[in-house]
């Protein structure tokens, strides 16, 4: 493993920890580009990577109580099913063809979160079953397909369809991308096994990061930091394109 890949983990914990989402984004090209994982097996991997991070992070958070138990236990549930479901679809289409579906998801992602205004309406959580459920199943649905935890979906998931505050939907983001990372990563795991030294290696480093995001993430304007993940995510989405177009 290169200094760019101990590095790149150390990313992805960070990105976890700052913005509750990202995590996946940033996991699965690392993985495929700078670690040498060939891509159906990283999608595997990076969900075990992800999903160790992000419980690290939600368990920070629930002790500062930005974690909605009621969101994420509905969230969690119906993306675990989803999860499961996509799984199934990965094997029917090439690598070549899941990396560039998932670089011009990284655009869309990031066009979005750069044309998001600056605002937070403040609302009070209310987070209602069939509302959430089914929101919940349409990310798990993906986090399976693609090795995606979902957090740039589930980010404004809660906070459109649970009405969560965006700090409390950071931390409750943290908890159900790590069921729906492993929901997803137990039903990969008979595809393409890990390579457990490098799955717990990666997952240790990006554990790190997303403490030390999680401590930065109160300091930092939320605007700013959703801004700077933006941009890092358009890069990673060229970087991908490129690659592949090459």
């Amino acid at each position: 493993m290169t200094i760019l890949t101990l590095l790149g983990a150390a990313l992805v914990g960070l990105s976890l920890g700052l913005t509750g989402a990202g995590g996946s984004i940033i996991t699965l090209p690392v993985l495929v580009y700078l670690g040498g994982v060939a891509p159906r097996e990283a999608v595997g991997l990076s969900l075990f990577v992800v999903g160790v991070a992000a419980l690290v992070g939600a368990g920070q958070r629930y002790r500062v109580g930005e974690v909605h138990l009621r969101a994420a236990a509905m969230f969690a549930i119906s993306g675990m099913v989803g999860a499961a479901g996509g799984a199934q679809l990965t094997p029917l289409v090439s690598p070549e063809v899941l990396m560039m579906g998932f670089a011009g998801l990284m655009v869309v992602v990031a066009v979005k979160m750069l044309r998001r205004g600056e605002a937070e309406v403040a609302m009070a959580p209310e987070c209602r079953p069939w509302r959430c459920l089914l929101a919940g199943m349409g990310v798990g649905v993906l986090t399976g397909f693609i090795g995606v935890g979902g957090g740039f979906l589930l980010m404004p998931s809660l906070v459109k369809f649970a009405r969560l505050p965006l700090r409390m939907a950071t931390g409750t983001s943290l908890a159900v991308i790590g069921f729906n990372a492993a929901a997803g990563f137990g039903s990969h795991y008979g595809e393409a096994p890990p390579r457990w030294a490098l799955a717990f290696l990666f997952a240790g480093i990006a554990a790190l990061g997303v403490v030390a995001g999680t401590g930065l993430a109160g300091r930092l304007p939320v605007v700013r930091l959703r801004q700077g993940f933006a941009v890092m995510v358009l890069a990673t989405a060229v970087l991908v394109l490129w690659q592949n177009l090459r």
